[in-house]
């Protein structure tokens, strides 16, 4: 039997969204849609408008991969001081590789990454968190399980020439999250997974960063958990004035979260709006959101 006759007669959903077999469409097919998307890109000046034209953090014509493998291709991004913008888009459209080449794990072929103005393109991770002030928090599971609480928050500031500070960093989180301090000096590992996730953020904001890259922090949660992740990424942004750029595989949360929107098609990026047009949008709603 022939893959698309295959697929045809299989009874399980595939793809995004909800909805019966006939509704909804395959990974292949959202992609292959998605691509018509991108046939009218949005232009500098839309990315500039859409930061304010004020941008703490731009990207001009990035070209990126790893190795020789190019991923992205002539890549623009503008997000000004304080704003949050999400990155959506089918799978393996280069969105957590935006992630990945602005704090430095990429092979940058072409283009420029500036923050404050202030070229960062080559810097290494190392300075992109110490000197240009962005920190990094991954998809995956990063919490030291067999380290405690404390000593997990302390790892958050090892490039910091005191470790006296580091310790008056985690004092300051935990008078913050007062559900981190009671787990203090337990280990790490009996943790649940949004308070996990908590911790790996907490981590983050040990050397106090000004941009904060935040990869699926919905991924693994279960639903109360996601909602407590997005509601500290709010207060961080809209009460201690952080700049979030964060890739969310549940785009509508991400959309509903965000200032601002990109959709990524194929490297590239297709569309860029706020989130709530994006999330009127019905291409968007029908290839990414389910509806």
């Amino acid at each position: 039997m022939a893959k698309n006759d295959r697929d045809k007669n299989d009874p399980r959903i595939h793809g995004h969204g909800t909805g019966t077999v006939d509704t909804v469409l395959s990974v292949d097919e959202v992609a292959r849609e998605a691509g018509a998307l991108s046939q009218e890109r949005p232009t500098v000046d839309k990315f500039a408008a859409l930061a304010d034209n004020t941008p703490l953090l731009a990207i001009e014509s990035l070209n990126a991969g790893y190795g020789k493998m190019q991923i992205l291709f002539d890549v623009h991004l503008q997000v000004r001081k304080g704003q949050s913008l999400c990155l959506i888009g089918p799978n393996g459209a280069g969105k957590s590789t935006v992630l990945h080449s602005i704090y430095g794990f990429t092979n940058i072929m072409g283009g420029s990454i500036r923050v404050n103005g202030q070229e960062i393109t080559k810097l290494g991770p190392n300075q992109k968190l110490k000197q240009a002030k962005i920190a990094y928090i991954l998809q995956d599971n990063s919490v030291f399980a067999d380290m405690t609480v404390e000593e997990n928050l302390w790892m958050g500031g090892y490039l910091m020439e005191d470790p006296a500070h580091a310790r008056e960093a985690a004092d300051k989180i935990f008078d913050k999250y007062t559900n981190l301090a009671e787990r203090r000096h337990q280990l790490a590992r009996v943790l649940s997974g949004g308070e996990r996730r908590l911790l790996e953020i907490s981590r983050a904001l040990v050397m106090n960063p000004e941009i904060l890259l935040v990869d699926e922090p919905s991924i693994g949660l279960e639903p109360r958990f996601i909602n407590m992740v997005f509601e500290i990424l709010d207060d961080l942004q809209h009460n201690e004035g952080k700049t979030i750029i964060m890739v969310e595989q549940n785009a509508k949360k991400g959309l509903e979260f965000s200032d601002v929107g990109y959709v990524m098609v194929s490297g590239e990026i297709a569309m860029a709006d706020t989130g709530d047009l994006l999330l009127a949008d019905p291409e968007v709603g029908r290839l990414f959101l389910g509806g």
